[in-house]
């Protein structure tokens, strides 16, 4: 388990210095895939590298195990470092070395015998399909290939948690979702605990479990993936989940209802329904929605009739159905 209590962080400048974290506290269980999402400059990749003491929190503890790595020795720290594997946006290889010697750094430092620390990269890299890669060099290989020595770097170790920082940034969607499969398959396979940093909320709802938003230096909101995918409770959840507005269609009001789906089946044809109980049309200006074990979770923005008749009839179908919405103004 890795616990943060009261952590901050703040970088001197000849103006005062700037605070990159203010009082997070978070707490990651053991098994999890734990996703950490907010814009540009708001904090997360320095939370990241707090939590492997890369960066020293300027005050408050990072718990790992029950043990305060702020107030380990250098001894300690490298020795627990061991079980924190980290792979990063820019893959971070030695570039003359091959795959497997890129695989076989860590051992090496570790001292692992030379027959032993080879078995286990070759290993290693047929875990993350590049058994047949094992001799090309960085310059060889494609991004998501890279990632993967990457991954099988950070797993020599045999680490109990493993922090991606922004690690499918540099990657196609079809080599992110790959890749993403693979930290999932890690994961089951292993009981590694994975702590997801990233901007995109694609990421976090493909593997995550539950995820915490960062928004200027502080924790915004904490929850399951599905509860802050469907209903987002902080301003700048609903920025990164909820659409923007579209132009309205002729014929339609300036209103418009926000349906929240937070479990219902992903066969039940709630729209369709609506409109032939209701016997009434509507503007579908926005939908996302993901289906997670066959129950639909996410938002559907749909612009109301010119018909205060209808309108009514919308909502009286809506709560009969227990079906969550909020009306909006366009």
């Amino acid at each position: 388990m890795i616990e943060i209590r009261d952590l901050t962080k703040k970088y001197p400048t000849p103006e005062g210095g700037i605070t990159a974290l203010s009082g997070i506290d978070l707490t990651i269980g053991d098994g999890e895939i734990f996703g950490i999402i907010g814009l540009s400059g708001a904090g997360k990749s320095t939370l990241v590298r707090c939590m492997n003491l890369l960066e020293r929190p300027t005050s408050g503890q990072v718990l790992v195990d029950g043990r305060d790595l702020t107030a380990m020795s250098r001894k300690e720290l490298l020795r627990t470092r061991r079980k924190i594997g980290m792979i990063f946006q820019s893959f971070n290889l030695l570039s003359q070395r091959t795959a497997l010697g890129n695989v076989l750094f860590p051992l090496e430092i570790a001292g692992t015998p030379r027959k032993e620390a080879v078995a286990k990269a070759g290993e290693l890299l047929e875990t993350v399909g590049l058994s047949d890669r094992a001799g090309a060099y960085p310059s060889q290989l494609s991004g998501g290939q890279k990632q993967r020595v990457a991954i099988a770097r950070a797993l020599a170790t045999d680490p109990s948690y493993l922090l991606c920082d922004e690690a499918t940034s540099a990657l196609d969607p079809t080599t992110t979702s790959q890749i993403l499969e693979l930290l999932a398959g890690i994961n089951r396979e292993r009981g590694v605990t994975i702590v997801v940093i990233t901007h995109e909320m694609k990421v976090i709802e493909q593997i995550c479990g539950r995820v915490a938003i960062i928004d200027r230096s502080r924790i915004a909101e904490v929850g399951k993936v599905s509860e802050v995918f469907s209903d987002p409770k902080s301003e700048m959840g609903r920025e990164l989940v909820l659409p923007s507005l579209r132009p309205q269609a002729s014929g339609m009001t300036k209103c418009a209802v926000r349906i929240t789906f937070d479990g219902r089946s992903s066969f039940e044809p709630v729209i369709s329904n609506m409109i032939l109980e209701c016997r009434c049309t509507v503007n579908i200006l926005y939908a996302d929605t993901r289906d997670i074990g066959g129950s639909a979770y996410g938002q559907m923005l749909l612009q109301l009739p010119d018909d205060a008749a209808a309108v009514s009839r919308i909502h009286s179908y809506l709560d009969s159905r227990g079906i969550q919405y909020a009306d909006e103004d366009l």
